[in-house]
């Protein structure tokens, strides 16, 4: 790929893909989003003859030996050889092209960096760019968001224990995110580490943006409250399946603590409860555009907002396109699973603490530590209360259901769009249980027309779609969390069969039209390649009958 070759020759690869390279020369891998589009032998054995979509092995951005052992495990014992050839190709996807710069931490070119840069700028902290840095794009893009690098991820964390490689890229990737919300945490997609030596690159729009933000840091600056939670779970999914606490650094407290002078910020009502004055918004974003999912109106701040909600407002959703009502009910979902999450992960690690034999030397750490994990309770208490509260609104055709968005007044907008987090996906995320009465009833609604004005269907596909793409796309996305949130063994067979049919190029794609399958958007979006896996994984789990020519769970 290009861009491998060009951070390798910058020296911003560390000895895991300098190996790799070696002496094939660099100029000869091919631009993975060009590759992508053709299909390329081996072809599978089944009806749809599904190609063989992983790079060169010399031209894979990362490699790990557990992650090929997956691959084996699963293939060998998968009934249809499409759908093994389709998680051939999506589990690797994020380590095979979108890991474009990692470090250990211990690389002598990037301490060299590092040191010169401090040199050259005397007011950067001390620690700043310390330890394991991953820098992990989405795709086509040079840019990482903090969202989809956590949700690329997600498949190997199980897998962290039993290969350091896969430890230190997960660590890496926290951490580099780290550094990103303390840099600009209302910013959802950022350029490449200063110390990886890849250049910035610049999204070509013309965004007036407050705060100010740092172009050579940040690639786009969207507020999207699901970016903030998306850097908590990525870091709590760590500690789940690890337990270690390595990502504690003072790096993520900072920046735990900027994500908590966003929520205080953005949970401010438009107008002063008191005197009913007009109360300028910290965030606002305009761009020039004929799109109005584009930019915020009302110069930059969006549609008004109620006092005394509990929630927290969101300019943008995870498809990067605006909010019609700020409260945007499933990041607030999210954000508040999460945070009670890194509460539980303080408290252990604080409860460690008090338990060593020097415990005594450290009464102002775990005084913090306590702090900080009450604080994030605290918030995700009253933004669950929020959710119930506000959230949830009668509909005549299907009772309580979940809103999409609220705006404090009682306007609610009711709809689900395919990107993650959805109404959809709440049980995936921790918040109820997929059996809860208002979900199922929110379920039935974003899963028919009648309810969800983006439950798009036509002649070879349907699905969620959104307003990001149009009305004549449905995302793949959206079958796979069907499918993750459904027990009915008919309905999970039949959002797999959508998909493989849909990705005849061997991978997933961004979206597809509903009637006409080979039109789509993305031929190389390794977020959706990831929800595949994840999908994959999770009925090798809990229905290997379904996938499996025996009836033997597979778990990572």
């Amino acid at each position: 790929m290009a861009l491998l070759a060009t951070a390798a020759a910058s020296g911003g690869w560390d000895g895991n893909q300098e190996r790799l390279t070696g002496k094939f020369g660099r100029a000869a891998c091919p631009e993975y989003a060009t590759y992508a589009t053709y299909p390329h032998p081996p072809f599978s054995n089944g009806p749809l003859k599904l190609p063989f979509q992983r790079p060169d092995p010399r031209c894979r951005t990362f490699h790990s030996d557990v992650i090929e052992k997956v691959i084996g495990d699963m293939t060998s014992r998968m009934k249809d050889p499409d759908l093994a050839r389709l998680f051939e190709n999506a589990f690797p996807s994020t380590t095979d092209t979108t890991v474009r710069f990692h470090t250990d931490g211990k690389d002598e070119k990037v301490k060299q960096r590092l040191r010169s840069r401090r040199e050259h700028a005397a007011w950067l902290d001390e620690d700043e760019w310390e330890g394991p840095q991953s820098f992990i794009i989405t795709g086509d893009i040079l840019a990482e968001w903090l969202r989809d690098s956590t949700n690329q991820l997600k498949p190997y964390q199980a897998l962290a224990m039993k290969d350091k490689a896969i430890f230190n890229l997960i660590l890496g990737a926290i951490n580099t995110q780290s550094e990103y919300v303390i840099a600009s945490p209302y910013c959802n997609a950022f350029q490449p580490p200063p110390i990886s030596g890849l250049p910035v690159s610049y999204n070509g729009q013309d965004d007036a943006v407050h705060p100010i933000y740092e172009p050579d840091v940040v690639f786009e600056c969207k507020y999207e409250l699901d970016s903030l939670a998306h850097f908590l779970a990525l870091a709590n999914d760590f500690h789940r399946h690890t337990g270690s606490t390595a990502h504690l650094t003072p790096r993520w407290h900072k920046a735990v603590r900027t994500l908590v002078s966003v929520l205080d910020a953005q949970s401010r009502s438009t107008f002063d409860p008191d005197t009913g004055a007009y109360r300028h918004n910290a965030y606002t974003f305009q761009r020039r555009t004929d799109t109005g999912t584009e930019t915020l109106n009302l110069r930059g701040v969006g549609n008004p907002l109620g006092n005394g909600t509990g929630l927290v407002r969101s300019a943008f959703r995870p498809s990067d396109d605006a909010t019609t009502f700020g409260f945007f009910v499933p990041a607030n979902a999210q954000m508040a699973v999460e945070l009670n999450r890194t509460a539980a992960v303080l408290r252990q690690a604080a409860h460690a603490h008090s338990s060593s034999p020097n415990h005594d030397d450290d009464d102002d750490e775990l005084g913090e530590l306590g702090e900080l994990a009450q604080t994030l309770a605290d918030w995700s208490a009253r933004i669950t209360r929020g959710v119930w509260e506000h959230g949830v609104v009668r509909h005549r055709l299907y009772g309580d259901v979940f809103a999409y968005e609220v705006d404090g007044y009682g306007s609610a907008l009711l709809m689900d769009d395919a990107n993650y987090p959805s109404l959809l996906a709440l049980p995936l995320m921790g918040f109820v249980g997929a059996r809860e009465e208002t979900y199922r009833n929110t379920r039935r609604m974003v899963l028919e027309k009648a309810g969800n004005p983006y439950f798009l269907t036509g002649r070879e596909f349907s699905g969620v779609g959104g307003p990001h793409i149009g009305l004549q796309n449905a995302w793949p996305m959206s079958l796979l969390v069907q499918a993750q949130t459904s027990d009915d063994d008919e309905e999970i067979m039949g959002c797999l069969q959508l998909v493989l049919k849909s990705s005849k190029l061997g991978l997933i794609h961004e979206s597809v039209n509903v009637d006409y399958a080979r039109s789509y958007t993305r031929s190389w979006f390794a977020w959706a390649n990831g929800v595949f896996a994840e999908t994959i994984l999770d009925l090798a789990k809990r229905k290997p009958h379904l996938i499996f020519t025996d009836a033997k769970p597979y778990e990572l």
